[in-house]
């Protein structure tokens, strides 16, 4: 259970640190836009490098998984884990969503950099999402009897 969160967890990091670096470049490339605009725009490019890469690492690490002896797919488990693994990314995902908003627009209303203004506020988000994420796996008992 614990090698689980510990493959979840590695995969949102790695997902994370693609979507950072890109989201800043193309903060500060957005630079001349008006802070609300760069926001938006950063952020939706964020979300596409995010669950890109995440949902690559989550698919390698977990194919094997859900293949019976026969060579077919539990889809019964497989289907069981995919609505508790969407209720507790979608739930951090609204927390990051929004957090992550607000505090690039207020970095950048403050005058940071667009690029640090992008890094900070995901950063800050990052950490709120993997405690949220982590809680609600928890909660949804993702890892549990045997998954």
């Amino acid at each position: 259970m614990l090698q689980e969160y510990l493959k979840l967890n590695k995969n949102v990091l790695v997902a994370f640190a693609a979507s950072i670096t890109l989201s800043a470049v193309i903060a500060q490339i957005l630079s001349d836009q008006a802070h609300y605009l760069n926001t938006t725009y950063t952020s939706i490019a964020d979300y596409v490098i995010y669950f890109s890469v995440f949902s690559s690492l989550f698919y390698f690490d977990n194919r094997k998984k859900y293949r019976l002896a026969s060579g077919k797919t539990d889809t019964a488990k497989l289907k069981s884990d995919l609505k508790k693994l969407i209720m507790s990314l979608g739930i951090a995902e609204i927390v990051y969503t929004v957090l992550r908003w607000v505090l690039q627009y207020y970095f950048l209303t403050i005058n940071y950099d667009p690029y640090l203004a992008s890094i900070v506020s995901q950063g800050i988000s990052t950490i709120i999402y993997m405690i949220v994420l982590n809680l609600s796996v928890k909660i949804t008992r993702l890892y549990k009897d045997g998954n």
